[in-house]
């Protein structure tokens, strides 16, 4: 059985054709034997029709059809019935009488057709059904947005988008590895550049984020030898959250931020420590039109990051990390002319790179993390799995030791700061009670344990299992964490491996931000932990 789909409708081509009279005589001496042989075969043979479901959309009408091969002729009707069927006539043995009739009249119309077609000088194209891809129209959908008005209410809104096509990402194959390297990160991504054509331009900007991870690992193993420690400038500055900044903060948001520049694929970034987004000029120098022809992106990717998550514990030799988020430049999630209102003196520009970067977190193609502790990983997503590598400083690369991540349903460790207790949500009390004294689904006695930095926090949930959360409290109404360049990439990497994130209404990658630095609660976990908190929200 070949089903027909709608992408490969089959249609009907025919042979060139001559307006000769004397050609057309010839057609229709072979048609008329044809005809004759097909009158004898209706007195002299019987036939079976069959009735076979539709199996392939066809356009708007969505009717189904199926062209069936078998071992006996077949015959399609010209119509269908009203059922959405399509009838099948099989042919079956011929009688005597049949078999002396088509001996006679099949050679003689087939030797006035070959006449024809030899004197019209072309070879024979025979009619036959030929399959050919069709232009599909582009469909769209209504979806749902959500966003948090404050800790407590989810506001909803419809918005008409085009429906994204669904993009299945291969894994890479390793047929075959090095004893004494393993699969670096740079290897990994080779594979998956030439498993995925679309994402080749990905391998040179994770280049290029690795090296500047590699370079602020260093920066912080010497931070306290180098005199990078404490406050930048001696105290005083703070960035547009109003927090004050360390050395490190400026030193490394600098790192990463040109590290992804350079690459010549980044249209916009932000940064934490940065008021608001930044379009990247890649304007090549005059040299390399003159004599070399080099293919140029324009800028396809917007990246997102906190270059030194937990800098506050930096000081104190506790692990920091690195959060990053990559989307790419289309025509989806942006915003209306009428956000901007209100921002009347705002430039066109700045409106384009805000356009470019308030996406939800659905909109991610890739997210991960680099943690700087007793050993330094890089962990990340591009929308199929989760995979850690560990930096071999002998070597100097990132070497895969996590492949496939996956997060338990139920682990036994909640990471939480639980000094803010009593300003929580009632429905977040009595989830951590219930994790604290067992009084919960799995019937688990939960530890706590907490670092008080997110990158180190969440990682080790990923790997034992768990819940990690920074709630709304009377203090801080919508949270803590940035939504953008925080809790979206975050919650991207945990979902990849198997758990979920929510605000404990809303799921934190349906949430499109309203500025840069917007902030939400946030807890993440295993499937199980997480829905038995959506419950006690929903009640």
């Amino acid at each position: 059985v070949v089903p027909l789909t709608m992408d490969r409708m089959s249609l009907l081509h025919e042979g060139k054709s001559t307006s000769a009279p004397w050609l057309i005589g010839l057609g229709v001496i072979s048609a008329c034997g044809v005809v004759a042989t097909l009158a004898v075969s209706a007195t002299a043979q019987y036939s079976v029709t069959t009735t076979r479901p539709a199996i392939a959309t066809i356009s708007a009408s969505q009717l189904r059809y199926q062209q069936t091969f078998s071992t006996q002729p077949l015959t399609v009707s010209s119509g269908t019935t009203q059922d959405n069927t399509v009838q099948l006539t099989d042919g079956a043995q011929s009688s005597p009488g049949w078999s002396l009739a088509s001996a006679v009249l099949f050679p003689l119309s087939g030797i006035l057709a070959a006449i024809a077609f030899k004197l019209a000088g072309s070879k024979p194209v025979p009619i036959a059904l030929t399959a050919v891809t069709s232009q599909k129209m582009e469909a769209r959908t209504v979806q749902l947005k959500t966003f948090m008005a404050d800790s407590h209410t989810s506001v909803a809104m419809m918005a008409v988008a085009s429906a994204k096509k669904p993009v299945g990402i291969k894994s890479p194959v390793f047929n075959e590895t090095c004893d004494q390297t393993g699969i670096t990160l740079s290897r990994f991504m080779l594979e998956v550049a030439r498993a995925n054509p679309d994402l080749q331009e990905l391998e040179s900007v994770f280049s290029s984020i690795q090296t500047a991870c590699k370079t602020i690992a260093k920066l912080v193993k010497r931070s306290a030898i180098d005199g990078m420690t404490g406050l930048q400038a001696g105290g005083g500055a703070v960035n547009v959250q109003g927090e004050e900044q360390k050395k490190l903060d400026v030193i490394t948001n600098d790192v990463l931020k040109r590290a992804l520049k350079f690459t010549g694929r980044m249209g916009v970034i932000a940064s934490e420590e940065e008021d608001t987004p930044v379009e990247v000029d890649n304007t090549m120098d005059e040299s390399y039109g003159k004599d070399v022809l080099v293919e140029e992106s324009g800028g396809r990717y917007i990246s997102v990051f906190d270059p030194l998550d937990g800098s506050s514990n930096v000081d104190a030799g506790i692990p920091v990390g690195t959060i990053f988020g990559i989307f790419a430049e289309d025509d989806d999630c942006k915003l209306s002319d009428s956000f901007f209102d209100d921002k009347a003196d705002m430039s066109e520009a700045m409106k384009g790179c805000l356009r470019s970067t308030l996406k939800p977190g659905t909109s991610l193609v890739a997210a991960g993390y680099a943690l700087y502790s007793s050993a330094t990983h890089f962990v990340f997503t591009l929308g199929a799995g989760v995979n850690g590598f560990t930096l071999d400083e002998s070597i100097g690369e990132f070497i895969l030791t996590h492949p496939n991540i996956k997060i338990p349903p139920r682990g036994k460790i909640y990471s939480i700061n639980e000094a803010n207790r009593l300003n929580w949500d009632a429905p977040m009390k009595t989830f951590i009670d219930g994790l604290a004294s067992g009084k919960n689904r799995g019937k688990k006695v939960y530890t706590s344990r907490y670092i008080g930095s997110m990158v180190g926090d969440v990682h080790r949930t990923l790997l034992y299992g768990g819940v990690f959360g920074y709630p709304a409290d009377t203090k801080n109404l919508n949270g803590k964490l940035r939504l953008l360049y925080e809790a979206a990439p975050m919650s991207f990497l945990v979902e990849q491996a198997g758990g979920k994130s929510t605000t404990g209404l809303v799921r934190i990658m349906d949430i499109p931000p309203k500025n840069v630095h917007q902030r939400v609660p946030l807890v993440m976990g295993g499937s199980d932990e997480i829905d038995e908190l959506v419950e006690l929200y929903e009640k």
